[in-house]
């Protein structure tokens, strides 16, 4: 073989060596996009679905948290990337909306930048602040124990201008967007902002137009809630209280004693329930109690600070299960309706 042969042969080597690992790297390449685009979110027929992450969670709790509810095609895939991207321990806890077909690279992301998808935190029909806590700990992280020592943080509630009495006036039901990684804390000052804005001039306005400061108005709301399942009602009843309040007369109103039993199940106030002694009973003593007795709706503030104009001063249950009742104005047609209500609650062997 000549020198020329040879030189030949062996100059095509490297050629052929550069062009096997061209296609090595092809290959590989193909292979590391492959892995990296691969959808591993498989969320069936939905579009979306809620990822809740706690605190501390590693990438192995997050493939167990996604294999549970049945999110996630292939969990080494997971763990693969989020071991080559170093996000064991950066993983920050919240709740997060997740895509159908989203990658490994994506999810890790998204969990990573701890941008949060935020939660709806719905209450209402609630009577005490432990209720409250109750139903929000539902839709956040926190647990009610931690979010009603929260709401009832004396020096939290004084910076707030509240005192024990008043501050469930803060406390408006409805329905609010919050992060799910929230604290008790975080939920009180929330409130405290939703409260300023439902205080806005014109409701401030009304309420000094009644003689009345928001927390009075939130007071008197929740004895007229109290009274009646009837939102036709309100703001005739909330009326009749104004009218009472003008005179200077007692409110005497039932549910303000059962505030004091602590039973609001009762459904018969005895003469003697009427002789306790407590600010709260508006038998005993004049104007509105020291704070609210439930947690009053928007609906009930409204109709206080909307009243009805009337000129009754007296009212009584239906003799029925209406939940309706008779308004009076004089003491004589009171009396005559009291009677009727006091033989039909004896018919219905109702002594409670």
């Amino acid at each position: 073989m000549s020198i020329t042969s040879r030189n030949k042969r062996i100059g095509k080597w490297p050629l052929i060596i550069m062009a096997v690992i061209a296609l090595i790297v092809i290959v590989v390449g193909i292979g590391g996009y492959r892995t990296i685009s691969k959808p591993v979110i498989d969320l069936g027929d939905k579009k979306q679905a809620s990822l809740y992450v706690p605190v501390g969670a590693t990438l192995d709790d997050l493939c167990q948290l996604l294999d549970r509810d049945g999110y996630i095609s292939d969990k080494d895939n997971l763990k693969l990337i989020g071991k080559l991207m170093s996000a064991e321990g950066s993983l920050k806890h919240g709740h997060y909306t997740i895509q159908n077909g989203m990658t490994s690279r994506r999810l890790i992301n998204l969990i990573r930048s701890g941008n949060q998808t935020a939660v709806r935190v719905t209450f209402n029909n609630c009577r005490t602040l432990a209720q409250v806590a109750g139903k929000v700990a539902r839709h956040i992280e926190a647990d009610s124990l931690d979010i009603l020592i929260a709401m009832q943080d004396r020096e939290l509630m004084e910076s707030m201008g509240f005192t024990e009495q008043t501050i469930p006036a803060m406390y408006l039901p409805n329905s609010y967007d919050l992060f799910w990684t929230a604290n008790g804390e975080d939920w009180v000052e929330r409130m405290n902002q939703e409260y300023k804005k439902f205080w806005n001039d014109k409701r401030k306005h009304k309420a000094d137009s009644l003689g009345l400061t928001p927390v009075q108005v939130v007071t008197l709301a929740s004895i007229v809630e109290e009274e009646t399942n009837k939102v036709s009602d309100y703001p005739i009843i909330a009326g009749l209280y104004l009218n009472r309040l003008r005179k200077g007369m007692l409110l005497q109103a039932c549910p303000t004693l059962k505030y004091c039993k602590g039973d609001f199940t009762i459904r018969r106030v005895l003469n003697a329930d009427k002789e306790i002694d407590s600010p709260y009973n508006t038998y005993k003593y004049k104007g509105l109690p020291p704070g609210p007795i439930r947690i009053a709706s928007q609906t009930s503030i409204d109709a206080v600070l909307n009243a009805d104009k009337n000129d009754y001063l007296f009212m009584c249950a239906r003799p029925d299960y209406s939940g309706l009742h008779n308004f009076a104005r004089t003491a004589a047609q009171h009396e005559r309706n009291a009677r009727e209500y006091q033989k039909w609650l004896n018919s219905q062997k109702i002594y409670r």
